[in-house]
């Protein structure tokens, strides 16, 4: 059943075995004796891939049912022995990730040497979506539209920042003193498209205001934003977390934005209605001890709930 699912989830049967790890004969005989044990046909083969059948989406349905309710089955056994064991999907979207992602793994190696943690990287809206279907057992998110019904841990308020190379510095005042973000107006932004959660942020700030930001670069890749920004193509405002690495190393300086303070909450989440197994709520404690210690440091800027 589950390479049924690999398959499922593959456009070609050779996808689906590389995925899995193993040979494409195999996996093509292990789909005929289902086919025949079943007295259907699961999958259509074609030169442009694989198809499920009717018959194969009803099993499909059926394959997935199962194999949750047995990795439920371990888990409880786990729980049960008494052993902190097991996987923990964890997502973040990449301003968290830049600095948490390393430490939080480092941690949890050492602290619960038999845990698996896997860190997945995406925008906050994608994360909400994952902890909704089960895709990940915890993440950051940045709002709680559309998230009400997650139980929610409010860990700190990020300060949003303006900037600049250290050669390319546009204002009057030096870096490090607070800017006004109708003095921003004019500047070449480099920001996220709409459909970012930071992108968001700073359009709620800015629009009730009449403050019409100049964005002439949508791009969703934070390393790609600081790179542009680091060889003088334009300006940026996001939180000091995303670019901790490019400041540390001199080539990105930076304001915070005032008029207003525009302010960021971070949130922990985790779906209520799925099941936590003693896995998760370790590293979501671990979690939260190790972003505090990270805050303390000046690593994370930003204030902590208390």
């Amino acid at each position: 059943m589950r390479y049924f699912i690999a398959i499922s989830e593959s456009p070609s049967l050779s996808v689906a075995a590389n995925t899995l790890g193993v040979a494409q004969p195999s996996l093509s005989q292990n789909v005929v004796r289902m086919e025949e044990e079943l007295g259907v046909r699961l999958v259509e083969r074609s030169p442009r891939g694989t198809v499920l059948t009717d018959d194969g989406t009803l099993f499909l349905k059926h394959a997935r049912i199962v194999c949750a309710a047995f990795e439920n089955c371990l888990d409880e056994m786990r729980e049960a022995g008494g052993a902190l064991r097991g996987k923990v999907s964890f997502g973040m979207p990449s301003s968290v990730s830049m600095v948490m992602s390393v430490p939080l793994a480092e941690t949890v190696r050492v602290e619960f040497p038999d845990l698996r943690l896997r860190a997945i990287e995406a925008m906050s809206g994608y994360i909400k979506t994952w902890i909704d279907d089960g895709t990940v057992d915890i993440g950051f998110i940045y709002d709680l539209a559309r998230a009400d019904h997650f139980r929610t841990i409010h860990v700190l308020n990020e300060r949003l920042f303006f900037f600049s190379a250290p050669d390319a510095w546009p204002l009057d005042t030096p870096p490090g003193t607070p800017v006004r973000l109708r003095d921003l107006q004019k500047l070449e932004l480099i920001l996220p498209s709409p459909l970012h959660g930071l992108r968001k942020t700073i359009e709620d700030y800015a629009q009730p205001r009449g403050v019409k930001l100049n964005v002439t670069v949508e791009m969703d890749a934070m390393t790609q934003i600081k790179e542009l920004v680091a060889r003088g193509s334009g300006y940026a405002i996001f939180a000091p977390a995303a670019a901790h690495d490019f400041a540390t190393r001199g080539d990105l300086v930076k304001s915070p934005i005032c008029d207003p303070d525009m302010v960021r909450p971070v949130y922990l989440a985790s779906n209520p209605a799925r099941k936590s197994s003693r896995a998760c709520r370790a590293i979501a404690q671990v979690t939260l001890d190790v972003a505090r210690d990270l805050v303390r440091r000046g690593i994370w800027e930003g204030e902590l709930e208390a």
